[in-house]
């Protein structure tokens, strides 16, 4: 498993709090393993809790109806990528 970075891990931490993954360890997340469909068992709902969770945090809004939201959810690491690229840009 890959190691994650420290904005994956903030990341990370923040999917976990958010969605209350009280039994989820957030350093021990697979940075290219499917965020849903996979070991974390996330669902759409989910999806909705961690876009308010990152558009509070930081401070631009991931929108439904994004073309790109399939990639963008794929994996910590994608979301991750995409969160550094756009933080800040309200």
């Amino acid at each position: 498993m890959a190691e994650l970075t420290a904005a994956q891990h903030e990341l990370a931490t923040l999917i976990v709090e958010s969605l209350n993954l009280e039994a989820v360890d957030p350093a021990k997340i697979n940075p290219d393993a499917p965020l849903f469909d996979g070991e974390l068992g996330l669902d759409s709902i989910d999806a909705l809790e961690i876009a308010l969770a990152v558009s509070k945090r930081y401070g631009f809004q991931l929108r439904s109806d994004h073309p790109d939201n399939k990639r963008i959810f794929a994996s910590l690491r994608e979301l991750s990528a995409f969160v550094e690229a756009h933080r800040g840009q309200g």
